[in-house]
């Protein structure tokens, strides 16, 4: 089973400025070696690419960062999505 660890921003740092979900279809495209528009399902068929999206941006407090991490299954990975910016495949 392929495990990926990607993502450039510590727990303490915001997610990058890049949405999570454009960034689980790169990484899964780049997994199963296929260009990122040729991936099917697409990713909004399997999960609510705007909930996602939304889920983890920043807040409009300094002090007040998102936290946590949502999972789901695309294309038979389980993927990760956390907070920290970071992406898990498994």
């Amino acid at each position: 089973m392929l495990s990926r660890d990607i993502g450039t921003a510590s727990p303490d740092e915001r997610p990058t400025a890049q949405p999570p979900s454009l960034r689980v279809v790169e990484i899964v495209a780049d997994a199963d070696d296929v260009d990122p528009v040729d991936l099917e399902p697409p990713l909004y068929d399997v999960v609510d690419t705007t909930a996602l999206d939304r889920l983890f941006e920043p807040t409009g407090s300094e002090t007040t960062a998102r936290r946590g991490q949502v999972s789901f299954r695309y294309r038979g990975y389980d993927v990760t999505v956390h907070s920290s910016g970071r992406i898990d495949l498994e």
